[in-house]
């Protein structure tokens, strides 16, 4: 296992159990507590990050698997919280309770990296499986479709 693992740009030593979460990684040892616990199966997207720039469900993947791998977390995605997609969040009011909205950034994120011009077809498909209690998937749609507006229209 290696030694070390890269996230958001900085090597951090890795002295913990190589079958231990990257989530509980993030919140426990690094304090990165942007990345939020939902279900703890992969299955609600509220500990979505980035691994190598795929949008990855930290709750269950171990350290162990991470070795030579980029990590990102909401923290890392804008230093300054000006990421496209945070300020669409913010003009469109996705956020009701907040608590999802980390993984649905990140998830949106490394979507619209692949797929600049999306349909609200590829949105939907994209986005399944991030689970939003407080129910702004139209919302959600409505950010992300700004930002990929504002991205082609950067081409």
């Amino acid at each position: 296992m290696a030694k070390t693992i890269n996230i958001n740009g900085v090597e951090h030593p890795i002295d913990v159990d190589e079958n231990m979460p990257l989530l509980w990684f993030l919140r426990d040892r690094l304090e990165f507590i942007g990345t939020k616990f939902g279900c703890g199966s992969g299955l609600c997207g509220a500990c979505t990050v980035h691994v190598d720039g795929q949008a990855t469900r930290s709750c269950i993947i171990p350290i162990s698997a991470l070795a030579g791998k980029s990590i990102t977390t909401i923290e890392g995605l804008s230093a300054d919280g000006d990421h496209p997609l945070q300020k669409a969040w913010l003009e469109h009011n996705v956020p009701q309770c907040g608590y999802c909205q980390a993984g649905q950034i990140m998830n949106a994120a490394s979507f619209l990296a692949t797929n600049d011009k999306p349909t609200d077809e590829d949105i939907d498909n994209a986005m399944q499986g991030n689970i939003c209690r407080c129910g702004t998937y139209q919302r959600i749609k409505k950010a992300i479709k700004s930002v990929a507006y504002d991205l082609a229209k950067e081409v």
